[in-house]
């Protein structure tokens, strides 16, 4: 049995039939072709598939899309704008917070949120913010470094 569905990701609308039991994350990545949520631990333990739900992260394997009908999702691909990197992702990349990128797109849509309210955010801010985010290349120092150094420039109105 499957039952229409209204998402909003990335600032389209798309209607969708799906079953009832379909995480966020099989929708995003099977039905939209949206591979930059990752498939990691599909328990909500690792943070590879967090994306953000009306601007706070969510771990879309343990979330059923038809809980979010309607609400704005936005996943790693609506980061950037016009062809232009999100200034968090040019950090990321400036910084080396990238090693081998599986943790990146959770980690990126975390920091975001964090940074959407807090421009001066502490060291443990940071840590508590990314604390969902499971990396197993970089040890979280470059990670935090990337995320303080571009808090600062971030515009107010930053999503």
């Amino acid at each position: 049995m499957r039952q229409k569905t209204r998402l909003i990701v990335n600032d389209q609308e798309y209607e969708l039939l799906i079953r009832p039991s379909k995480t966020l994350l099989d929708v995003l990545r099977d039905d939209l072709g949206l591979t930059g949520t990752k498939r990691g631990c599909d328990s909500g333990e690792c943070g590879a598939c967090t994306v953000l739900l009306e601007g706070i992260p969510v771990l879309s394997c343990i979330t059923l899309a038809c809980e979010v009908e309607g609400r704005r999702i936005q996943t790693i691909e609506g980061m950037a704008k016009d062809g232009e990197l999100h200034p968090v992702q040019k950090a990321f990349i400036e910084y080396g917070a990238i090693q081998c990128g599986f943790c990146t797109p959770g980690m990126i849509l975390s920091a975001v949120a964090l940074l959407k309210g807090n421009k001066t955010p502490s060291t443990d801010e940071i840590k508590k913010a990314i604390s969902g985010n499971l990396c197993r290349c970089t040890g979280y120092i470059k990670i935090i470094e990337a995320i303080q150094k571009v808090a600062p420039s971030l515009p107010s109105e930053e999503e």
